[in-house]
């Protein structure tokens, strides 16, 4: 199962850290062993670590989200022009 990294800015980090909705998104993508990470020197970057199971479907449903995902990106405050994907090879 392929490791992904997402990095992107938020606009409320401690909002961001505490929401329910990566636990509650990301494992109906197909993710798992979901870990969060925040630059110490820029606290709006915020970022990712998950196991991915399917990567396809993983980059069809990040390339047209559903309302679902796009409102729970909403709600943690995630800019998503700012996110960046990262597949480990």
């Amino acid at each position: 199962m392929p490791t992904v990294i997402v990095t992107h800015r938020v606009t409320d980090t401690d909002h961001w850290l505490s929401s329910p909705k990566r636990e509650e998104i990301l494992p109906s993508l197909g993710a798992s062993n979901i870990r969060t990470f925040v630059d110490p020197q820029d606290r709006s970057k915020v970022g990712l670590v998950l196991d991915v199971a399917d990567l396809d479907a993983f980059f069809a449903v990040l390339g047209n989200p559903s309302d679902e995902l796009a409102e729970a990106m909403k709600y943690d405050t995630v800019l998503p022009e700012t996110m960046a994907i990262l597949v480990g090879s």
